[in-house]
């Protein structure tokens, strides 16, 4: 008996200790669900299985302010339904204090003065808009570095939605990482006019850049130097990469170098030909790759060819066969033909294939053109 007890006891411990750390101040866990929070979660239409499933501790807490926060919503713009998925995915939106709430909703209108729009962004991120409100000085601090920078209000929405976590710590440590993204621009040979725009796109891209090591970015930068990669080409590939350079690390990359050369049996030249046509390569581990070389190969497809049209190594074996067979249905042989058809996002696929069908379905003549009969 005393070892269920004490089992039991432990068993409480975690789970409090698994609650989020600003909720903890504010809240009450009690025994059992809090029925004025069960009650009005149901008026307004949540999913209660769906919250007692995945967050059924929100339910037992106290004080709980799920009037308010639908209120607040409302009052946004936020239709009902919109209320009720945002709820049910993110409950524990009712545990932020109204003054909470009405602080955030200002911070977020410095930079998305359209409530139309916030609510959309509530509704895709809503753990990002409830947060503690001991994050809101840190919030406010880096909302005001980034306009001094002059990017787009956009972006820094952007930002905040997708990569809370850097809008949440200290301003200095964007600081440091967004100057040595500028330092490596300029190094590299980009021009001054065009710096803000490459910021704002390659942040826009890939927001968890800024998240990452500077000494990452340059540790990366070197070892691709190393490889033979010029000035020119590094700003294009820090370019192409789109941010996710700071993704990877000398080791992975020496492998995959190493893999994808000792495979394909190119020269270094070729290889990096192909590293700047698809940048994506360097991303990729070895048993992924393996895999797609061998379904590529099983199809037909050359060695010659895949060195040609690199970019067909981004696509999974599943794409790559399905996208096969559609093909093949209206003559195009991949064994034969260019692999560009083959390669690319799946707009730019749907675009060749409805190519090729017209190809196939134009007729010889034109049958509404008038017939020439005798006068």
């Amino acid at each position: 008996m005393l070892r269920l007890i004490a089992t039991s006891l432990c068993l409480r411990c975690q789970r409090a200790t698994a609650l989020p750390l600003h909720l903890r101040p504010c809240a009450t866990l009690s025994s059992a669900e809090n029925q004025q929070t069960v009650e009005a979660l149901y008026d307004l239409s949540v999913d209660l299985q769906k919250v007692r499933k995945f967050k059924g501790w929100v339910l037992h807490q106290s004080p709980a302010y799920t009037k308010e926060v639908a209120d607040m919503l409302k009052d946004m713009g936020a239709s009902g339904s919109i209320i009720a998925r945002i709820l049910a995915v993110h409950p524990e939106a009712v545990l932020c204090p109204p003054e909470q709430m009405q602080a955030q909703r200002k911070l977020w209108m410095s930079v998305c003065p359209k409530q139309k729009e916030l609510v959309g962004i509530i509704e895709k991120f809503p753990a990002s808009f409830f947060t503690s409100s001991s994050h809101h000085d840190n919030q406010r601090n880096n909302i005001a570095y980034f306009q001094s920078l002059n990017l787009n209000k956009r972006i820094i929405t952007k930002l905040m939605a997708s990569a809370p976590q850097s809008f949440s710590r200290q301003v200095e440590q964007n600081e440091v990482m967004v100057r040595t993204l500028q330092q490596a621009y300029q190094e590299l040979g980009g021009e001054e006019a065009n710096m803000k725009t490459w910021l704002q796109k390659l942040l826009s891209q890939n927001p968890f850049v800024l998240l990452k090591p500077p000494e990452v970015l340059r540790q990366n930068l070197l070892f691709l130097r190393e490889k033979g990669f010029n000035t020119a080409e590094l700003l294009r590939l820090l370019s192409k990469l789109r941010g996710y350079v700071t993704e990877l690390n000398p080791d992975s990359m020496r492998r995959t170098l190493a893999y994808s050369q000792d495979t394909m049996g190119c020269s270094e030249t070729e290889l990096r030909d192909m590293i700047l046509n698809c940048p994506a390569l360097l991303t990729y581990p070895d048993d992924i790759l393996a895999e797609r070389f061998e379904s590529l190969l099983s199809a037909g497809i050359s060695m010659s060819q895949i060195i040609e049209t690199p970019s067909v190594l981004e696509l999974t074996t599943q794409i790559v066969n399905y996208r096969i067979q559609r093909l093949s249905v209206h003559g195009y042989d991949v064994r034969t033909g260019s692999l560009e058809v083959l390669s690319g996002t799946k707009k730019d696929f749907e675009m060749s294939y409805g190519k090729l069908q017209l190809r196939r379905e134009r007729p010889l003549f034109n049958p509404v053109a008038p017939l020439i009969g005798d006068d």
